[in-house]
């Protein structure tokens, strides 16, 4: 399908955040775009402020009748009547990873995969190649503050850098010019049913980079047996190509140095905490190396990168409160969270709120999500977000509860937390999940701020 020629575009799970992104794309290049999802969003609320009409309502009757093309999320339920009657219609219906795929032939592709970090590396690389000068389109699967956006838009831009999605497989149809993979720990078990077909879709993934091209990788990961381009290796913590040393906390800020096998290359300080964040800012520093700028340049715009909403980012920030919006849903996810309050507020007291996402993810990571949990010292527990699934039968967050090592844990409701948080003795307060526990933020925030 030539993109270019289309003109009406109909977007089913509008309010995704990639679905999100790609609407903002095509709205830019002009094409008139609409879409559905099913509910209201500020993310929605904003893509109807830039001229994109939204409905909240499966309705056969809301399609606009000049649409050309389809483009949908594989996150959208089969049962939905628009989904079910648009499969059998003879419009052009395409998953947005496809989509993805075709619109990066034209550009210098920089693909970002991993099962954590990706959403942060993503934006650091945008940031500073834009910071420099660059002129990039960006795909991120988050909201970065430096731009207060999920799409970043240049004109006669000739680079793409894009969030590799390895849900569904969706990141296949990309065929980047350098790609990273920052980690390949299981998850998505309900998608890939086990770990092995997990790691050999990242091996596919990393199959694909164009000839002569770049795999930056994560010193831990294996590389696929077929892969022949370029590989540089990274770490925070272990000698390799390239690894960060020196690392330390001063006046709120992160800094470390780089060295490149045994020689010193550069020093950075970055706003985020903790060494996973350290580790995405290695990966981010290859890349944009690797593609031509100099270590300064990097080092210069590094310092002025403010991080992703929802990852690790401060709602309060006062001497004797803090409070933390972060979207940890997997369990290394949640370990590198807490260190990372930890490494910032060694003599506080960590109270933490979770929302687990999916009962598949729950169940399969039962024990390791208890771990985790365990390093908080008090948790307040709320009820499994579905998003896609129906429940499991034994699977729930009461059981979660009781595998999990802390004297002082709660079980509440998301109506519990938001009235009674007050009643709480709270010195950090990091609330994490990727559900809907985002709309609890303000009522939290008023209720400790009220206090």
């Amino acid at each position: 399908m030539n993109l270019k020629t289309v003109k009406h575009i109909y977007f089913l799970g509008i309010g995704g955040i990639g679905m999100s992104a790609l609407a903002r794309y095509f709205n830019f290049e002009g094409k008139q775009i609409a879409g559905y999802d099913r509910t209201e969003t500020p993310l929605t609320d904003q893509l109807q402020l830039e001229g994109i009409q939204i409905h909240f309502e499966d309705s056969i009757a809301l399609i606009p009748k000049e649409t050309e093309l389809i483009i949908y999320t594989p996150a959208i339920p089969k049962e939905n009547k628009e989904f079910q009657y648009l499969q059998n219609s003879d419009i052009p219906m395409l998953k947005r990873s496809e989509i993805l795929g075709e619109i990066s032939k034209d550009y210098f592709t920089i693909a970002i995969a991993g099962t954590h970090g990706k959403t942060t590396i993503t934006s650091m690389v945008a940031h500073i190649l834009k910071y420099n000068g660059l002129a990039v389109n960006a795909f991120i699967g988050g909201i970065a503050s430096n731009f207060e956006s999920n799409l970043v838009l240049s004109n006669d831009a000739n680079i793409m850098v894009v969030e590799a999605d390895e849900f569904d497989r969706s990141f296949l149809t990309l065929h980047p010019d350098l790609a990273i993979i920052s980690s390949m720990d299981a998850d998505h078990l309900d998608i890939y049913h086990n770990a092995n077909y997990l790691k050999e879709s990242f091996f596919l993934f990393s199959e694909q980079i164009k000839t002569g091209g770049w795999l930056i990788s994560q010193k831990r990961l294996e590389v696929a047996p077929k892969f022949k381009g370029k590989l540089i290796a990274y770490s925070a913590s272990e000698t390799t190509d390239y690894h960060a040393t020196n690392i330390h906390y001063k006046d709120g800020r992160t800094h470390f140095s780089l060295q490149k096998e045994a020689q010193l290359i550069s020093e950075f300080n970055l706003l985020l905490p903790g060494i996973h964040n350290v580790e995405n800012a290695t990966a981010a520093i290859i890349a944009c190396s690797t593609y031509g700028l100099e270590m300064a340049q990097i080092a210069d715009a590094l310092k002025s990168y403010l991080g992703v909403k929802r990852r690790f980012e401060f709602i309060i920030r006062q001497d004797n409160l803090i409070m933390i919006d972060d979207y940890a849903h997997h369990p290394e996810e949640i370990k590198a969270s807490l260190q990372a309050a930890r490494s910032l507020f060694p003599n506080k007291k960590i109270t933490g709120v979770f929302q687990p996402h999916l009962f598949s993810r729950t169940r399969d990571f039962m024990d390791d999500f208890a771990q985790s949990l365990s390093l908080l010292d008090e948790l307040i527990l709320l009820d499994i977000y579905p998003a896609r699934e129906k429940p499991i039968e034994g699977v729930s967050s009461a059981s979660l509860l009781e595998k999990v090592n802390l004297e002082s844990k709660h079980l509440w409701s998301k109506d519990e937390l938001a009235e009674n948080i007050d009643q709480m003795e709270i010195e950090v307060l990091i609330m994490m999940g990727a559900g809907d526990i985002d709309r609890l933020m303000k009522p939290v925030k008023e209720k400790l701020l009220n206090k």
